[in-house]
């Protein structure tokens, strides 16, 4: 039997929303082991001059807990 565990990050990126979840997943596989999936809650953008500066996604991450 598995447990598993979920967690909430934000993240940010200036290229896209896809760029912003892989740094994300990059960033919390550095301490979390067992990434199983990924679950986009939110998506939202800064706009400065009419364009968009920043993009920013609210995951949830999956993952299995060992012990």
């Amino acid at each position: 039997m598995s447990v598993l565990k979920v967690v909430e990050l934000l993240s940010s990126s200036t290229e896209s929303w896809e760029d912003a979840t892989k740094k994300a997943v990059e960033k919390a596989n550095e301490s979390l082991k067992g990434i199983r999936s990924v679950y986009i809650k939110e998506q939202s953008a800064t706009v400065r001059d009419g364009k968009i500066q920043e993009f920013r996604v609210n995951v949830k991450l999956t993952f299995e807990v060992l012990g």
